[in-house]
């Protein structure tokens, strides 16, 4: 299936939007699907803003889990990491984009290639659409998001940035 879809949780999209990052996830990957729990869940904070962004990003989908029944599966996962693998699963998607620890764990058991934030930014450099990934990084941190000694060290290395 060439054309097997990639899939977001809520997090990749809550952290490259106070950048302004979203941008990257098209130029990425074209199109991502988004189930209506992490459209909710997006959405319960800064609702007018990130309800604007969202109108200026048609390539952000939102797609409906065919069968609910298939996210009450994945127990142990908040609803939207849920409809998230219940989607991947029904779509065949080609790549999760999810953060969580205990969401990455099951998407992998299931077989999803997944990655997240950090990787979307090593990704996004690779492919010529950042200069580099370590104010992205230091931006993250700025506006909340946990990110650990090791973990900066290790992304400045796989993005051939040293740290400074």
């Amino acid at each position: 299936m060439p054309n097997r879809p990639v899939i977001a949780n809520n997090t990749p999209l809550a952290a490259l939007s106070p950048l302004g990052r979203l941008d990257l996830l098209r130029d990425l990957f074209d199109e991502l699907l988004i189930p209506p729990a992490v459209h909710a869940e997006f959405l319960a904070t800064e609702h007018d803003r990130r309800q604007a962004q969202l109108q200026e990003a048609p390539w952000l989908k939102i797609a409906d889990v065919i069968d609910p029944r298939h996210a009450m599966f994945n127990t142990g996962l908040d609803r939207g990491e849920a409809e998230v693998l219940a989607l991947a699963a029904e779509r065949q998607a080609r790549l999760l984009l999810m953060d969580d620890r205990r969401g990455r764990r099951f998407a992998r058991r299931l077989g999803f290639r997944v990655t997240g934030t950090v990787g979307v930014l090593v990704l996004a450099k690779k492919e010529g659409l950042l200069e580099s990934v370590e104010p992205s990084l230091l931006e993250l941190q700025e506006n909340g998001f946990y990110l650990g000694p090791s973990l900066i060290a290790n992304v400045l290395s796989a993005a051939g940035e040293s740290e400074s």
